[in-house]
């Protein structure tokens, strides 16, 4: 059976959710070269220890090994993406998403009928996702080239799925543009009809702040502005290296990865151990930097408000928006902005809607021409 699934292909973490599926599936978007490990202990689920050999014609190196996700984020080799990274032409996150399709495809998501006593699955999907708005226009049919086909993940050492193959067969991938999906999924039921009329048939701005690009879709009547919709080469990756490099500096602390501060900034856990000489706070670091990239959302938002004024409201959404929040509320001060509850997944949502939608397209395209 082909399974229907959307799929946010983040700069900082793959975001997954399955027609049906209870669960969305979450996977930091860093990886290290894997190599056989010693296991003292293992891992209390696979997605800690995602350890992986993925073989695709999409890669332009096939049959390597790498850790990914939570097991990649202390690695001392682990890699994250940067600002010059375009996630549609990116191994990188290939090797990420592929993963999260093949875990997806195997844990009983959506009923799957796979059961862990097996070696060797294939799971179909017909999928969702989508680009930013400076890359859609140029790179949607390579970014759909490169997901559509058969590829192949192999479960090393991962726990529950030791030596499990899996082939990943994507059907069809349909690209959307990141925060327009967004706005499709909050303004609709999961039946797809209308749940908000304001958002639907109005005039709506975005901003959507991931780690390394922010977006300003413009969107009247849920159809995008060619001339008004942008997007940004920032986000707040850029904030998360300037914090890791000043703590670095003052207090001799490194954190691994984005992904581990992420953490601790989430958790709301500042302090940090200093070798001999006790502990460090280091939420005025963050707090600092946070009130500079809110200001600058800010500014954006105003900016592209003025040049815009028949916007009706502004929703600020994302991962970014999400920890930036208390910032930017604080800055923004009598302009009205709106944000969503589970910011980082709106996206997620909105690509399984909009392929749901598609679909549905599809299937009464053919109805009416075999009538």
């Amino acid at each position: 059976m082909v399974k229907l699934a959307g799929i946010d292909i983040g700069n900082d973490s793959v975001k997954l959710v399955i027609d049906g599926g209870q669960d969305t599936i979450v996977i930091p978007n860093i990886v290290a070269p894997g190599y056989e490990r010693s296991i003292l202990q293992e891992e209390d689920s696979p997605l800690k220890g995602l350890d992986v050999m993925i073989h695709s014609p999409r890669l332009a190196k096939s049959n390597q090994r790498f850790f990914i996700g939570l097991l990649a984020m202390e690695n001392d080799d682990n890699v994250e993406l940067e600002d010059t990274d375009n996630k549609a032409l990116s191994d990188q996150s290939l090797i990420v998403a592929l993963t999260a399709l093949a875990y997806a495809g195997i844990n009983g998501q959506a009923g799957a009928g796979s059961s862990f006593n097996s070696t060797y699955d294939e799971v179909e999907y017909v999928i969702g996702t989508g680009l930013p708005v400076r890359t859609y226009a140029k790179f949607n049919k390579s970014f759909e080239e490169r997901l559509v086909g058969e590829h192949e993940v192999t479960f090393l050492t991962t726990p529950q799925l030791r030596n499990r193959k899996v082939r990943v067969i994507v059907r069809r991938a349909i690209i959307s543009i990141e925060g327009a999906a967004a706005l499709f999924h909050m303004a609709t039921h999961d039946n797809l009809q209308v749940k908000d009329e304001e958002l639907y048939y109005g005039c709506i701005g975005i901003c959507e702040m991931g780690a390394l690009t922010t977006d300003f879709p413009v969107l009247k009547r849920m159809s995008i502005d060619n001339q008004f919709s942008t997007g940004e080469q920032m986000g707040l990756a850029m904030y998360l290296d300037f914090i890791i490099h000043d703590v670095e500096d003052l207090y001799g602390y490194r954190f691994p990865s984005r992904t581990k501060l992420v953490q601790r900034v989430k958790n709301s856990n500042y302090n940090i151990q200093r070798i001999g000489e006790g502990q460090a706070n280091f939420k005025p670091i963050v707090d600092a930097y946070f009130n500079r990239a809110a200001q600058r959302i800010v500014d954006l938002i105003k900016k592209r408000w003025n040049k815009y004024p028949d916007i009706e409201c502004f929703y600020v959404i994302g991962g970014g928006a999400s920890a930036l929040k208390p910032y930017i509320l604080e800055i923004a001060n009598t302009m009205k902005l709106r944000f969503a509850g589970d910011s980082e997944l709106q996206n997620v949502y909105g690509y399984l809607k909009l392929a749901k939608n598609k679909m549905n397209q599809t299937s009464s395209m053919y109805g009416q021409d075999n009538t």
